[in-house]
C-alpha cells in the first residue's frame, strides 16, 4: 500500500505546483490589466481552506486536486456593480483577453524551463549510452557490443535516456535513422538503424527498442547461475553460484551471451568454464534440443540467472548555473517539439491510442521519479508543467485554446461570437474532454492489468 499512497501524494504534489502556476499566470495578467479577481482555486469542489485577501479576492484550495481556476468578475456570469464595470472580464478589449488567457499555457512553459534549469544544475544521474548487446537491426547497422551512442540523428545522446528516447521516437515513425557512435577503439564511426524494417504490429509501449535489438550495458545480467533445471544438462554438474567465463573457448561477459553460444555450439560435448568459490573449474557437458512455441527448436543448457540488485548509476548529466540556461532552453524546445509531434502521429493514427495516459499513470510516474531523486522528479515536473500547457492551448472549447480561438475569431470578423455558437462550442468540447478522459482512465485501468 506504500507504493499506492506514495503515488497519491506525489499526483497530488505534482498537480497542485502546476495547477498553481498556470492559474497565477491568469490571475497576475489579469491584475495587471485592472481586472478583478473574484476566486483563485487550487483544485475543484468543496474548499478545504479558504482566505480572503485585502483586495477582495478569495484564495482557495479545493478537494479534488485535478485542476483549479480563476474566477473574475463578469458580466456574463451575474450582476456587476456599476462601480466595478470596467473592472469586468468582458469589458477589456480583445487583445487584452487574450493575454490574460494565454498567460496559463506561458506561465506553465516558464516553469518548464525553470525546472530544467535546477534539473541540469543539481545534475540527473543516469546511465552511459553504451551499447551491451547487439542483435538484429542494431547488428545488420554495425552496432557492436561496448560502443558509445553521442547523437542519434542530430540530437546528441550524452546519456542513455536521451538515446532510447530519440531512437524509440524514430522506431515508432518507422524512420531510417543515422547513429553516431564511438568505437572501444575510440573511432568515430556511424550505423544507420533500419527502422523503416520494424513491423508494423510491434507493441509501441516498449516494444520498439526491443525490435531493433539493442540492449545497454547496464542492463546486461553477469553470467551468474541462479536456478538449474532438474533434469537438465547442467544438471549434477553446474551449480548455483557458478560464474560462466567461457563456452567453448569463448569468453561470456554477460548472461545474454550464454544462448548464441550454446546455439553455436549445438548438441556437441562442449567444455564450460566457471568461476565456484574463488576456483576455476572445466566442465564438460553437452547442449540438449528444445522445442517452444514462440522460439521455435533451440539449444539450452537448463540455467536461469541469479537476481542481481540495481545497477549503480554511471553518468551525470550536469551544467553549470549559466551554462544551464541555454540547455534548458533547449530541451524545452525539444521537449515541446515532440509533444505536438506526438499529438500528429496520434491524430493521423501513426500513435497507437494507448499512448494517452490519465490520472492513475501520471500518479505512478510521480512516485516512480521521485524515488529516484530530486534531479528525476523536476525532469518529471517539467515535462508535465510543457504538457499542461500544449494541451491547455489546443483549440478545443472549454480549454484556454479554445477561448483563444474564438477570440481570434472575433478579432477577424470585428465582433464577438453568439452566445449560442460559443455555447455549442462548450458542448462540443465537453464531450471531447470526456472522450478523451474516457480513453485515458481506460489505458491506466488496461496498464493496471497487465
Amino acid at each position: 500500500m506504500s507504493g499506492f499512497f506514495g503515488s497519491v501524494w506525489w499526483m497530488i504534489v505534482s498537480l497542485g505546483v502546476l495547477v498553481t502556476f498556470h492559474e497565477f499566470g491568469h490571475f497576475w495578467v489579469a491584475r495587471r490589466f485592472g481586472v478583478k479577481v473574484l476566486r483563485f482555486s487550487v483544485g475543484f469542489g468543496r474548499p478545504l481552506w479558504m482566505r480572503r485577501g485585502r483586495d477582495g479576492t478569495e484564495y482557495v484550495i479545493a478537494a479534488i486536486p485535478l485542476g483549479g481556476y480563476v474566477k473574475m468578475l463578469d458580466e456574463r456570469e451575474g450582476d456587476v456593480p456599476a462601480a466595478d464595470a470596467m473592472r469586468a472580464f468582458n469589458r477589456q478589449s480583445v487583445g487584452r483577453r487574450i493575454a490574460i488567457v494565454a498567460a496559463g499555457p506561458i506561465a506553465n512553459v516558464l516553469l518548464c524551463v525553470g525546472l530544467l534549469w535546477a534539473m541540469f544544475v543539481l545534475g540527473r544521474p543516469d546511465f552511459a549510452p553504451v551499447v551491451g548487446h547487439s542483435e538484429g537491426l542494431a547488428a545488420q547497422a554495425g552496432l557492436h557490443r561496448g560502443d558509445t551512442i553521442t547523437a542519434v540523428g542530430d540530437r546528441a545522446t550524452p546519456t542513455w535516456s536521451e538515446a532510447a528516447l530519440a531512437i524509440a521516437t524514430a522506431a515508432m515513425d518507422r524512420q531510417d535513422v543515422p547513429v553516431h557512435t564511438r568505437t572501444t577503439g575510440n573511432d568515430d564511426a556511424v550505423a544507420t538503424l533500419r527502422l523503416s524494417q520494424i513491423p508494423g504490429d510491434v507493441d509501441e509501449q516498449g516494444g520498439g527498442l526491443r525490435a531493433v535489438g539493442l540492449t545497454p550495458r547496464h542492463q546486461l545480467l553477469p553470467p551468474v547461475i541462479g536456478r538449474i533445471e532438474p533434469g537438465s544438462p547442467a544438471w549434477g554438474v553446474l551449480a548455483e553460484g557458478d560464474r560462466i567465463t567461457a563456452i567453448d573457448g569463448a569468453s561470456v561477459p554477460s548472461f545474454d551471451d550464454i544462448g548464441p553460444l550454446v546455439q553455436r555450439v549445438g548438441g556437441r560435448q562442449v567444455m564450460v568454464e566457471v568461476k565456484r568459490d574463488g576456483e576455476r573449474l572445466a566442465l564438460e557437458l553437452a547442449p540438449r534440443e528444445r522445442v517452444d512455441p514462440q522460439r521455435g527448436r533451440f539449444w539450452a543448457l537448463g540455467v536461469q540467472p541469479a537476481p542481481t540488485p540495481e545497477p549503480a548509476y554511471d553518468a551525470r548529466l550536469q551544467y553549470g548555473p549559466i551554462a544551464a540556461v541555454p540547455a534548458a532552453l533547449e530541451e524545452t524546445w525539444k521537449l515541446g517539439s515532440d509533444s505536438i509531434a506526438m499529438i500528429g502521429r496520434l491524430l493521423s493514427g501513426h500513435a497507437s491510442a494507448a499512448n494517452v495516459s490519465g490520472p492513475i499513470s501520471i500518479a505512478r510516474y510521480a512516485n516512480a521519479s521521485a524515488k529516484l531523486g530530486p534531479a528525476w522528479f523536476l525532469n518529471f515536473l517539467a515535462l508535465m508543467s510543457l504538457s499542461l500547457a500544449i494541451i491547455n492551448i489546443l483549440p478545443i472549447p472549454v480549454l484556454d485554446g479554445g477561448h483563444l480561438l474564438y477570440y481570434l475569431i472575433e478579432l477577424a470578423k470585428g465582433s464577438p461570437l453568439s452566445e449560442r455558437a460559443m455555447a455549442a462550442g462548450q458542448y462540443i468540447g465537453l464531450g471531447l474532454l470526456a472522450g478523451l478522459m474516457g480513453l485515458a482512465f481506460y489505458n491506466d485501468i488496461l496498464q493496471l492489468l497487465r
